[in-house]
């Protein structure tokens, strides 16, 4: 298939005997999830078939179309609202080199395919305990290098990594943090989050050209709170 990627011995989802059994159910959702909901982005598409998502999940269900359940009330989206949020915060250049803010490591799967699309990431989890099983995921499928993992409140975002061509925020805000805002790139930078309350939220997309910053909401989305100083409250 087109979408495999080179060169990767042993491939990322591969048990020890160089196999991998979730192979086909890894592709059914490159094709059936994905690609048939019109995200057709070859590299996006060979991202998405490289990342063993069942290396970041537990459950048997790694590969369904649905959200399914994290430790610490924590989720993992489905794999079209992974792929749609990605595709959406895509810098203008091309995501090799990119320099990537995410908020909300939780699994750890998010970071993981940024980091197979060529970016160099930094992930913020509030959550001490779910940073170090996603850290322990990104070793054992070979991403750990790309990803740099922080604990901390990440609506204050991470200055010290500034600026970000692009900040994704896989939780829900009920205003767009300011920190977030001026750690964008001045270059064109894009922020992608959830924007609303705690029950519904639209997509919301904010770029940076200067100190001039341009606003647009898209889908309904549902995701768990941002909590933090510019969130919601624990």
């Amino acid at each position: 298939m087109f979408w495999r990627r080179r060169g990767a011995v042993p491939a990322p989802g591969a048990d020890d005997d160089g196999s991998d059994p979730f192979l086909p159910a890894r592709m059914a959702m490159v094709r059936d999830q994905i690609e048939r909901r019109g995200l057709t982005d070859p590299d996006l598409l060979r991202a998405f078939a490289t990342v063993p998502r069942h290396r970041f999940v537990s459950s048997r269900e790694a590969y369904a179309d649905e959200a399914l359940p994290l430790a610490e009330g924590q989720t993992i989206s489905q794999p079209f609202v992974v792929a749609m949020m990605t595709a959406i915060a895509r810098p203008g250049r091309g995501w090799r080199g990119a320099r990537v803010l995410e908020i909300g490591t939780g699994s750890g799967y998010q970071a993981a395919i940024l980091a197979e699309l060529g970016a160099e990431v930094v992930s913020v989890e509030r959550h001490a305990s779910l940073s170090a099983t996603a850290a322990e995921a990104l070793r054992a499928t070979g991403y750990a290098e790309r990803v740099q993992l922080v604990v901390g409140d990440g609506s204050r975002g991470y200055a010290a990594g500034a600026p970000y061509d692009t900040i994704l925020v896989t939780a829900a805000g009920p205003v767009v943090p300011e920190p977030l805002r001026a750690q964008l790139s001045p270059d064109g930078g894009k922020l992608v989050l959830p924007l609303g309350g705690r029950g519904h939220q639209e997509l919301t997309v904010v770029e940076r050209r200067g100190d001039e910053y341009t606003t647009r909401r898209g889908e309904p989305v549902v995701f768990v709170p941002l909590i933090g100083e510019w969130g919601f409250e624990e």
